[in-house]
């Protein structure tokens, strides 16, 4: 007895593992245990494609029954109860018995009947404890078919009167099937039984329920190479309802299409979660988009403002370089002879005239200039701590899903980021800070120009590097040779000290804007490295999600093409029957 055809089982088979597919994917994707279990469930429909479920007191013959229904004798049989707890029978290449757990089995065979309907084997209605009752509960209402067995030697006992009570409140459909009317001695007991049977049915289900007289013992006998018995065996009927009934059109589209439908409705509510996470995922990627834009302004806009504040200070000593050409232009001339004799007036006369208040100038300039990166890192800071800030304020309420840790981990790590900036907003020691880029550009400078000024300032260090145009200015000429000499020597001391002097601050510019770039991009490079290395995973967690949800969203566009085309192909099937 087969009920599905070639294409159905085909449509079978593959709607099988699409689902199988989905189960996978969403248990990757951490979806809800509800959802999970919709889909086994479904799945456990597809494996039991039909679930034909046998109940009965325990000497009603319910294992002979199901043998002769099977064709041969997968399960013990005996005059004393030899079922003690539920039995499962569906397709297998070999007769197999599984224990599930204590009160659950699951037996196989390979009976090609097994492979479009499973077939359950209660214990006895006489026999049945609350683990059995419980376990069978499990599948009365997902039978599609219920066999009520009693014995025409013993029909319609207490217990199966109550039994009958608890399906009847499943709802479900319920064949009475009266075994062992071989026993009889004549048609008028079977039609007495009968009659007994149909009365007592009809007043606790309220309907007429269908009655068929079997002999289970017949029918196994008929198949196993009597056929002569067959038709006494009352099978053929039995069995020709049975096909009837499941093969019924309605019923055979909905057994295809509510796993279908559940399939559909879940590929569908977790693209809209997917989907969603994904919007909310190009917003954490426009953010750090953001932040590193932020950054590269912060880079370009330092640059600039670097070079308009060396300039600020070069431009002091190019002044300065001025007032040295037009000193030296003064001094170093006949006119002052005796002037020039005297070293430490001209040596005063030149830091007074020419240096006077450049070192005071430059060391504000470049402590300025150090407050101001200070200042700038620390402002960098506060904008990615208040950018995130901001995120969290915007989508503190909005929950993509209500499953996985997807949203956790995400707000927690925002959280962590913003945390880790605000710390180092909090902690951020400006004088100190300040005090050590000083420190390198100070020592940087007097490393090059081969000076040591200890702790007396940049200001003593340009000046010592200014005066040093003045040294060789006086004391070189004597008295006995000015009358030969002078015309000649004193123009070309004026412009060797003009040189001397040139050379010399641009060497100081020069090594100046070395000295304090160096701290500068050093401390440009460590600000940008310590937003990056705060915010990296954060960055890491939107990456690895957006291709985690990429490939899920693909996988779900697969699978529910692969439905939608089964579902198509099911309409078709039904059309192509009615």
């Amino acid at each position: 007895m087969r009920i599905l055809t070639e294409s159905q089982e085909n449509l079978l088979k593959d709607e099988r593992r699409l689902l199988g597919d989905l189960q996978t994917l969403l248990a990757r994707f951490h979806a809800s245990d509800e959802d999970l279990a919709t889909i086994r469930e479904s799945l456990i429909q597809l494996d039991e494609f039909f679930l034909l479920v046998v109940v009965g007191e325990f000497n009603a013959g319910k294992s002979a029954f199901i043998n002769a229904l099977l064709g041969q004798p997968v399960l013990k049989e005996g005059v004393t109860p030899t079922t003690t707890q539920v039995n499962i029978l569906r397709y297998g290449k070999q007769v197999t018995r599984q224990i599930l757990d204590a009160h659950l089995h699951e037996v196989t065979a390979p009976v090609a009947l097994l492979k479009d309907l499973s077939i359950v084997d209660t214990p006895g209605t006489n026999a049945i404890v609350r683990e059995h009752e419980v376990i069978t509960s499990r599948f009365v209402p997902r039978a599609d078919l219920v066999l009520f067995l009693t014995s025409a030697d013993r029909p319609f006992t207490e217990s199966e009167r109550a039994f009958l009570e608890k399906i009847r409140d499943w709802g479900k459909k319920v064949v009475v099937v009266i075994n062992k009317v071989d026993i009889l001695q004549n048609k008028a007991d079977l039609e007495q039984i009968r009659d007994f049977v149909a009365e007592n049915a009809r007043a606790l289900l309220g309907i007429a329920p269908e009655i068929f007289p079997v002999s289970a013992r017949m029918a196994l006998q008929a198949k196993q190479g009597e056929p002569q018995l067959w038709e006494s065996s009352g099978f053929e009927a039995l069995e020709a309802f049975i096909r009837e009934t499941l093969d019924e059109e309605e019923r055979l589209r909905l057994k295809f299409a509510n796993p279908l439908g559940v399939g559909l409705h879940l590929t569908e509510r977790y693209g809209d979660i997917v989907r969603a996470r994904l919007d909310l995922l190009r917003d954490d990627f426009a953010t750090l988009e953001d932040v590193e834009q932020q950054l590269e302004m912060y880079r370009a806009d330092m640059e600039r403002d670097f070079q308009f504040r060396m300039s600020d200070i070069e431009n002091i000593l190019y002044e300065m370089e001025r007032r040295g050409d037009e000193y030296f232009a003064e001094t170093l001339r006949l006119g002052r002879l005796f002037d020039l004799l005297d070293k430490e007036r001209i040596r005063g006369e030149f830091e007074r005239k020419v240096v006077g208040d450049v070192p005071r100038q430059v060391q504000e300039r470049v402590n300025e200039l150090v407050d101001w990166i200070v200042e700038a890192d620390l402002r960098q800071w506060q904008a990615v701590t208040e950018h995130l800030a901001e995120r969290r304020r915007q989508h503190a309420e909005r929950i993509v899903g209500d499953v996985g840790t997807f949203q956790y981990d995400r707000e927690r790590l925002i959280e962590r980021v913003g945390r880790r900036s605000e710390d180092v907003v909090a902690q951020y020691d400006r004088e100190y800070e300040a005090a050590q880029l000083a420190e390198q550009a100070q020592n940087a400078v007097a490393a090059m120009a081969a000076l040591e000024v200890g702790a007396v300032g940049l200001g003593a260090l340009i000046t010592a590097i200014a005066t040093t145009a003045a040294a060789d200015v006086t004391g070189i000429l004597l008295a006995g040779t000015v009358a030969a000499l002078g015309l000649f020597v004193i123009p070309a001391r004026r412009r060797k000290a003009q040189k001397e002097l040139s050379e010399k601050l641009e060497n100081l510019r020069t090594d100046l804007a070395q000295a304090l770039r160096t701290p500068f991009e050093q401390e440009m490079r460590r600000s940008v490295q310590r937003i990056n290395e705060a915010i990296a995973p954060y960055t890491r967690f939107v990456r690895s999600e957006r291709e985690k949800l990429d490939e899920v969203q693909a996988e779900l566009d697969r699978l529910r093409e692969g439905l939608e085309r089964l579902r198509a192909a099911l309409q078709a099937d039904t059309a192509e029957k009615s």
